[in-house]
């Protein structure tokens, strides 16, 4: 069976922390066994492998994720590309249609659609390799996998299964299928008996590809990334399974959480403080997350959440955090902190002149044996400084060395790439007008091919 895992969604209900290019699953705010801190994505890859099934699994991302993906669980890790966000139909048909059309996978196998960032135990994915066997033997379309409802939640699909004799099989058969219900049709399926959608699909290949064929759509990867953009933005639930009559469920006893919002997410940690910050012990149950450089401190206020990044600074009640989303769409600034396969960056101040000018001053840091990749920049000059650390830089083609102290000016059309020998800690001035990013070109990207150019 092949695993793909869903990562493309944007960061708005864990905001601040959280943003369009480091989502919810990038956060790290849990522990793992070591007491290390670990990110939702670094902890179900972790548990993938503890299942044996990692070598089995893909990871269907945008493109603005795939550094920061790349940069937390390897860059060995196999991923599918959106060329834009679609929601999970179009993700899943992408990542179907690459299996059949790059990987020449055949249509009988059988593929499981999992959620990057479900709170689960290691049990958990012991049970989805039960989800191949449901389908063979059920004949099913879809397969399943549900949990018992703790309460009438509105976020989550609804399974309700059919009444069934002790035949002795493993799996049930699905009455019916409702995505996201009001709560007082939650509370009426909840008493037929229904399960919690745990974000589980399985399929044989065929049966997407057949789908797709149906809808007119292409069934080569390369076509249909082409078309991506025209593919209406719908989630997998309402567009396949509440349409989907053949369906068999397998269903799971353990811990099962979704931790989507500020209050869920802080039940799981093991620590009421990450980062610098005081907290009286009359602030019960309040927790408190600062990524800044600069202390907070709590005083005698119980039940809330403090988040603190580049990107802005939460203090709200854990019963209103559900609310974050709506409340920050009038927000519009570009992401102030992101992790890329070479280390981190923090924007840490931007002016807006006349004429499109801008200044962009950014801390970075380049892990050591990491590099940035050989570019030239056509509309803005920069201008480096190291704070810490050692490595060397390539400037039109000349080696040299950097370290500490150094400052670097890279004028607009310099070719140019540097490489950290031991942490690399600097500041970057951008100077220029346009998309930086936009007008930012890559020549090459290994170091190998880089000092090949200089020889």
């Amino acid at each position: 069976m092949k695993y793909i895992l869903l990562s493309g969604g944007s960061g708005k209900r864990l905001w601040p922390l959280s943003n369009d290019t480091r989502s919810k699953q990038f956060l790290k705010v849990l522990r793992n066994e070591e007491g290390q801190l670990e990110s939702m994505v670094e902890r179900v890859w972790r548990q993938l492998k503890s299942a044996d099934i990692d070598q089995s699994a893909y990871v269907a991302t945008g493109k603005v994720q795939r550094e920061i993906l790349q940069s937390q669980i390897g860059e060995q890790v196999p991923l599918i590309i959106e060329p834009e966000r679609r929601d999970t139909f179009p993700a899943i048909a992408l990542a179907a249609v690459y299996l059949y059309s790059v990987e020449s996978v055949s249509l009988e196998e059988c593929v499981a659609i999992l959620p990057v960032d479900p709170y689960v135990e290691d049990p958990f994915f012991e049970h989805i390799k039960k989800l191949e066997h449901v389908l063979r033997e059920s004949r099913a379309d879809l397969a399943l996998m549900g949990v018992k409802p703790t309460f009438p939640s509105e976020k989550y699909g609804y399974i309700v299964p059919e009444p069934s004799p002790d035949t002795g099989e493993t799996f049930m058969r699905v009455a019916s299928f409702q995505e996201k219900p009001t709560q007082s049709k939650a509370e009426e399926l909840i008493a037929q008996s229904a399960l919690w959608n745990c974000g589980i699909f399985a399929f044989k290949l065929d049966f997407i590809i057949t789908l797709l064929i149906k809808k007119g759509l292409p069934i080569q990867y390369e076509e249909l990334a082409r078309q991506y953009g025209k593919m209406d933005k719908i989630s997998f639930d309402y567009e396949v399974v509440e349409k989907t009559k053949n369906i068999a469920m397998l269903s799971y006893d353990g811990v099962w959480k979704d931790l989507g919002t500020w209050n869920t997410l802080t039940e799981e940690m093991s620590t009421p403080i990450i980062g610098t910050g005081i907290m009286t012990d009359a602030s019960q149950n309040t927790h408190l997350i600062n990524e800044l450089n600069i202390p907070i401190t709590v005083l005698d206020v119980p039940d809330i959440v403090v988040a603190a990044s580049p990107d802005g600074i939460l203090v709200a009640s854990k019963e209103s955090t559900p609310k974050i989303k709506d409340i920050i769409k009038s927000i519009e600034q570009p992401p102030m902190y992101e992790e890329r396969v070479w280390g981190k960056y923090r924007i840490l101040d931007c002016v807006l002149g006349e004429n499109d000018h801008k200044a962009v001053t950014r801390r970075l840091c380049i892990l050591a044996g990491k590099h940035h990749s050989y570019q030239v920049h056509r509309s803005h000059d920069e201008v480096l400084t190291v704070l810490s650390g050692t490595g060397e830089m390539i400037l039109d083609e000349r080696l040299q060395p950097v370290q500490a102290g150094d400052v670097i000016r890279i004028p607009a059309g310099t070719r140019h790439s540097i490489r950290a020998l031991t942490d690399l800690e600097l500041i970057e001035i951008q100077n220029g007008t346009g998309a930086f990013e936009e007008n930012t070109v890559e020549l090459c990207t290994t170091w190998t091919e880089i000092v090949r150019l200089c020889i």
